[in-house]
């Protein structure tokens, strides 16, 4: 009966969730365009969570996402989406939960790296002005969502994780489209909250880890994550 009844509220908390996120970005000014092109396409997972940068949750989520990494949403879409909900904490100010955020990506790069190489089309210093995340060999781009977040689009009832595979944005690069939906972008984030993020920038010009959290970082910020230096394996562990 306490399975029953644990599996019954994960599905609640499921149902939940996803309405509300489908809410916040269908919503006429939410200024990511890409978020809703996922939503539209049916392009995109989203799946719930305990708390935040817990042992349990990060085997939980690092077999989902290795699962996304290899699932054919990146063949068929230039916007697949995973989306990573937590049921906690709620609570928590921009640095603190910027600190979680980066806890949950060291945890995640320590379940991944003993069988997987750093993406070598990018770096794994977070102050290299190349990096972006890795995992399962592949770049993702990643994004923080939370309760108490200052910018508007970043706000969410719960603490949230958005991948995309970094390759998206060549693709879309490559076909023309970026520099059109990055100014849609902007000017959608400058009607909703007033101003533009000040922690965007184009790949390359300066790490992309200062716009993970949401949080407006000072200059010479160092995000909290050390990438592990060791040669790999290559079997995946993450198998359900």
């Amino acid at each position: 009966m306490p399975d029953r009844n644990k599996r019954d509220d994960e599905r609640a908390f499921h149902a939940e969730a996803h309405g509300a996120f489908r809410d916040l970005v269908i919503q006429q000014e939410y200024p990511c365009v890409g978020a809703r092109a996922a939503l539209n396409g049916e392009s995109y997972v989203l799946a719930v969570y305990d708390e935040l940068a817990t042992g349990a949750t990060t085997a939980a989520l690092a077999a989902d996402l290795y699962e996304f990494t290899r699932s054919t949403l990146r063949e068929k879409s230039e916007y697949a989406t995973s989306v990573a909900v937590f049921r906690g904490p709620t609570g928590d100010d921009e640095a603190e939960f910027e600190q979680r955020f980066w806890r949950q990506l060291t945890a995640l790069h320590a379940a991944d790296e003993e069988h997987f190489d750093w993406d070598p089309a990018v770096r794994s210093d977070p102050a290299d002005p190349n990096f972006s995340f890795s995992f399962a060999g592949q770049a993702l781009y990643v994004i923080g969502l939370h309760p108490n977040s200052s910018r508007l689009a970043r706000r969410f009832r719960w603490p949230t994780m958005v991948f995309n595979p970094h390759e998206q944005f060549e693709q879309l690069r490559a076909g023309g489209k970026w520099k059109r939906m990055q100014q849609t972008i902007r000017e959608r984030d400058v009607a909703l909250q007033g101003s533009i993020n000040p922690m965007l920038s184009d790949f390359g010009q300066s790490s992309e880890a200062r716009q993970y959290s949401g949080r407006a970082v000072p200059a010479g910020w160092r995000a909290p994550f050390e990438a592990i230096k060791r040669v790999s394996a290559g079997k995946c562990p993450f198998a359900h």
